[in-house]
């Protein structure tokens, strides 16, 4: 099986972590993640669906990463830290760059945003490495 090592346990805390994180992220930030995404407060307020939908999506990150982790053969705080940093760089952050020039958002939008996933993924990638397979 192709994610035979994933260690769910890891991955259960590695959401969990993750999403509080984010919480934490842009309840310090929401103010200036508005301005610079145009939004008011109205629209940004949190419902059950959203919230939930946003658990699961943190559930699959967590596990896909888990998987690519344990496929470095070393499902360690190190790995964990290093596959994060790459994967932010190389996928998070260039999409987030792409899709907000596109989108004609300010750089301003685009940092907060890509704090908050660079955040996401480290701390998603030192659960899981803490953890182990």
């Amino acid at each position: 099986m192709m994610f035979d090592g994933v260690n769910l346990i890891a991955v259960a805390a590695a959401a969990i972590a993750s999403f509080i994180f984010g919480s934490v992220w842009y309840g310090v930030l929401g103010k200036a993640w508005m301005k610079a995404a145009s939004l008011t407060e109205e629209q940004t307020k949190p419902d059950p669906v959203t919230l939930g939908l946003t658990f699961v999506c943190q559930i699959v990150m967590a596990f896909v990463f888990a998987g690519i982790v344990y496929h470095t053969g070393e499902t360690t705080i190190r790995a964990g830290i290093i596959s994060a940093l790459m994967i932010w760089v190389g996928i998070i952050m260039t999409t987030q760059i792409i899709n907000h020039r596109f989108q004609g958002k300010p750089w301003s939008l685009t940092f907060i945003d890509g704090g908050h996933w660079l955040g996401v993924i480290l701390v998603q990638g030192i659960v899981i490495g803490w953890f182990g397979s």
